[in-house]
């Protein structure tokens, strides 16, 4: 029995120590038997809880819910008359999961065997991985809209992200469906962004349908990725109707899956099944008047803004007057009408709703389904289309606040202009607001200075990818050292703290620890994994995470994984020592020379090479000690008439660390600052900051 399983049953009074005779599976498969199986005299002959472990625990958890929906069913033709009505013809499903559990193979797999595309076409991998930033990372960062169909019934499907800095986007997409489809993989478990999105969703009352995912691998543990599912159910406080949740075991890279991982089916049908049994079809009003909540903002050149949500009530059709209201405003409705923006001169808005992986153009889109709306201007996030009559508006879509800042600027180098298409405040502050118009989760405000904003986000890897996308836009900027967000808590200042978890190969655990108690992070709990490995749990604040990530891949030779989710504010943990090293500076503007590199390495590591520009300032590499150094990279061999001798040695020059976006905002500190343009990334002093000392601190 796990540590966690101990822990659990001695906080619900549990004495006994009994040991599980059978598997987690087959518990799971009576217990869901008797759910539908049982009457309520039999639910009273229920094994007492003291005697049992957290898989039979399910099975008496199946038999209360049993008894609890039997009455419910008595008295269900009675009040069927005064319920909403349903579509039974469509289902509203997001698939939400930690980083890499494969959530979008796993879609891949869905529209490949529902006839999506035809034989004969080529299909990428990943396919709704369509921004080219998600193709390089191997990561989802957009939520994405798709439908395909399945025995008549039209299941429309939202992609989500999976990594933690980018739950502002699930929470959104949550609002728009009625279930979800919940990935564990087979053999890390549950890991931090699962928790996340699995608070989320249940604390919207979603139905959640659990999918052990990659049943494939060899070192799987279905079980045991199950009961730990359970456990994390209980540990959110779950309800029993939710804790009772269905298990279904797939392979999205071979489009397998099955009730039970030893009777696998050849294709997803299980999967499907599944949902449209378990997941409701959508409650609709159909008479009422129209409401539509905007959780998503597209854009498209030729149809302009597109507004994309899920009809609540009533029917959205083209040409209709509509209202925008929003519940932050009371009373305050905008007026609005579907085809009154002209996109173009003779060129009309369309309504689209998504079907077999395409935006199709309808006349109408009935309660219940989700459409993309264009035509409208300033429609944003979190309002609602409703009708001119009858403008009421539905709760707006509330996110949870950022951690992490940093500062925006004007480029003021040497270099200044010279790479850039879009250089002065007013471009930046323009493209600024734009990515507020769709990101939810970030905030913008004003710096010290007319040319600085402040751009607060979820975490680093957040505000990257927006640095990023601007870079390839043309955009040429400075960029501050990240910062937490503090805030008051009982009058005490309070900072972000992140559960951290780390999972390495057994002979690092020690460098691990001694890293991570150097920046202040306390352990909670150690577990042997797999395959020689070792998962460590860490409570640590947000500060100390900055800069950690090559830290600790220095530490574990790169075999290190680190996940980490937001938890709490604590208050703020005092001075975290962040970098020992110093910068090496350049001392004067010029092109690098290899002579002067010859003797400038045995300094440090040198983020340039010979024929590099520098200019006074940079940072052109990494000082061997403390403090900074400035030195000269751009020294050339004097010249004279006199023959080199034969025996004066050569020096080989050193490979050169060339920093990208990711590694300039990891090794940052407070007294410098990252040169973004499309064609560089440069580190360089903060000529406002004062000079650095000693390491680095925060």
């Amino acid at each position: 029995m796990s540590f966690t399983s101990t822990k659990m049953m001695q906080k619900a009074g549990v004495v006994s120590r009994t040991p599980v005779v059978r598997s987690a599976h087959q518990v799971r498969q009576q217990a869901r038997s008797a759910k539908h199986q049982a009457a309520p005299s039999v639910v009273a002959a229920v094994v007492p809880q003291q005697q049992l472990s957290a898989a039979a625990r399910r099975a008496s958890l199946a038999c209360r819910v049993a008894a609890a929906e039997a009455p419910a069913a008595a008295g269900a033709d009675s009040s069927s008359s005064s319920a909403s009505s349903v579509r039974g013809d469509i289902r509203n499903i997001a698939i939400i999961a930690h980083v890499d559990h494969g959530k979008t193979t796993l879609v891949d797999s869905m529209l490949k065997q529902s006839k999506v595309f035809r034989a004969n076409q080529d299909m990428a991998e990943r396919v709704m991985d369509s921004n080219a930033l998600e193709r390089e990372r191997g990561i989802t960062i957009l939520a994405k809209n798709t439908a395909i169909r399945f025995k008549g019934v039209k299941i429309n499907v939202i992609d989500t992200p999976g990594h933690a800095d980018f739950g502002g986007e699930v929470e959104r997409v949550l609002n728009m469906c009625d279930g979800v489809l919940l990935l564990v993989d087979s053999v890390e478990g549950p890991m931090p962004q699962t928790r996340f999105v699995t608070k989320k969703a249940l604390a919207l009352n979603k139905k959640v349908v659990v999918v052990v995912n990659k049943i494939d691998k060899p070192a799987a543990r279905p079980e045991w990725v199950v009961d730990s599912t359970f456990e994390l159910f209980m540990d959110l406080g779950a309800t029993d109707e939710q804790c009772d949740f269905p298990v279904v075991y797939a392979s999205g890279v071979n489009g397998i899956a099955g009730m039970s991982p030893d009777t696998m089916s050849e294709t997803l049908e299980p999967l499907f099944d599944t949902v449209v049994r378990e997941v409701a079809p959508p409650a609709v009003a159909f008479e009422q008047p129209l409401q539509m909540l905007v959780t998503n903002i597209d854009y498209d050149e030729h149809k302009g803004r597109i507004a994309i949500g899920r009809v609540s009530a009533g029917t959205v059709k083209k040409g209709i007057p509509l209202s925008i209201c929003s519940s932050l405003e009371p009373g305050k409705v905008r007026p609005g009408k579907v085809n009154e923006l002209f996109v173009r001169p003779g060129k009309v808005n369309e309504l689209f709703v998504y079907d077999n992986f395409s935006r199709i153009p309808v006349e109408e889109v009935q309660a219940g389904d989700i459409c993309a709306v264009t035509g409208i201007q300033d429609i944003g996030i979190g309002e609602t289309l409703c009708s001119k009559e009858s403008p009421v508006a539905l709760p707006t879509i509330k996110v949870e606040e950022p951690t992490v800042s940093m500062t925006f600027k004007v480029n003021t180098s040497p270099f200044a202009g010279k790479e850039g298409k879009f250089v002065t405040s007013r471009n930046l502050k323009d493209r600024l607001d734009r990515e507020l118009e769709r990101n939810l989760a970030m905030k913008v405000e004003p710096g010290e200075t007319a040319d600085a904003f402040v751009v607060s986000g979820r975490g680093t890897l957040h505000l990257g990818i927006l640095i990023e996308s601007m870079r390839r836009e043309g955009y040429e900027f400075e960029i501050g050292p990240p910062k937490v967000i503090t805030r008051e808590v009982d009058g005490h200042k309070c900072e972000p703290y992140e559960e951290a978890i780390v999972e390495v190969p057994e002979q690092y655990v020690g460098s691990v620890v001694e890293l991570f108690a150097q920046r202040k992070g306390e352990m909670q709990d150690m577990q042997p994994s797999i395959e020689g490995t070792t998962r460590l749990t860490f409570k640590i604040a947000t500060r100390g995470l900055l800069g950690l990530k090559n830290a600790l891949l220095t530490a574990t030779r790169g075999l290190g994984l680190l996940n980490t989710i937001f938890d709490s504010y604590r208050p703020v943990a005092g001075e975290i020592s962040m970098r020992e090293q110093g910068s090496l500076i350049a001392f004067e503007t010029g092109q690098v020379t290899a002579y002067a590199i010859e003797t400038a390495q045995e300094r440090g590591q040198l983020f340039c090479r010979p024929g590099d520009q520098v200019y006074e300032g940079q940072v052109v590499g990494v000082y061997n000690k403390s403090g900074d150094l400035k030195l000269n990279v751009c020294k050339a061999k004097a010249l004279t008439n006199m023959r080199a001798s034969q025996s004066e040695k050569k020096v080989a020059l050193d490979e050169a660390r060339i920093m990208g976006l990711d590694d300039a905002l990891e090794y940052i500190t407070d007294d410098e600052q990252v040169e973004v343009t499309p064609l560089s990334i440069r580190i360089r002093k903060d000529p406002s900051a004062k000079p650095s000392r000693g390491g680095s601190r925060r």
